[in-house]
This record gives C-alpha cells, structure tokens and sequence, in this order.
C-alpha cells in the first residue's frame, strides 16, 4: 500500500497563489503517474493535471496557463503550483498515484482549496 501525503491546501484571494505537494511513501517507479483530481461541491471529481516520471504531463482546460504540475523523484513528490486563481477553483483537491496501463491506483485524503473573490 503507498501512502501519499498531501499538504498546502487553504484559503486564497482571487488572482492569488498555493503550492500544493504531494509526498508519496515509497519510490515512484518508471512506470508510474501522478496526478492531482479536485472535486467541487456538488460535481464529480475530475483531472486538473498529471505528470510521468519522466516530466510528459497533461492538463485540464480551464487550468492551463496558470497551473503547474512538477515532480522531484529525488523526494517521490509531486507539486501543483496554482496561479491567477478563481472561485471556480475551489474544490477538496486530491494526489493521485498510478500505474500506466493499471493495476495499480492510490489516493490521498484530500486536501481543501477555498479561492474567494
């Protein structure tokens, strides 16, 4: 079982800044992903954005530009640095670690992110 640690969640100001990292307890494989998924009150959960091991990542529409995803194997964490955000952003944001292709999928406990205008 891999434990992923998630920290720097919190209130903002509209147009402001957090840094979201995600620590996993174990290495993080050549084969792995890890991504961030937020959920909103009332909707479903949904990417904002995910990165391999070796730096490929993709993102969600209404998050480029001013998210972005980076990862540091040396420390087997993976960071969402969150610029020029909204209201719309709000949302419980969660770390996601898998395998490509499966079997493998871990979550964290979520971390709550409130942007007021």
């Amino acid at each position: 079982q891999v434990q992923l640690v998630e920290s720097g969640g919190g209130p903002a100001q509209a147009g402001g800044s957090l840094r979201l990292s995600c620590a996993a307890s174990r290495s993080i494989f050549s084969s792995d992903a890890m991504g961030w998924y937020r959920r909103a009150p009332g909707k479903q959960r949904d990417l904002v954005a995910s990165i391999t091991r070796g730096g490929t990542t993709n993102y969600a529409d209404s998050v480029k530009g001013r998210f972005t995803i980076t990862i540091d194997n040396t420390k087997n964490t993976v960071y969402l640095q969150m610029n020029s955000l909204k209201p719309e952003d709000t949302a419980v944001y969660y770390c996601n670690l898998y395998r490509v292709g499966g079997p493998y999928n871990y979550w964290g406990q979520g971390t709550q992110v409130t942007v007021s205008s």
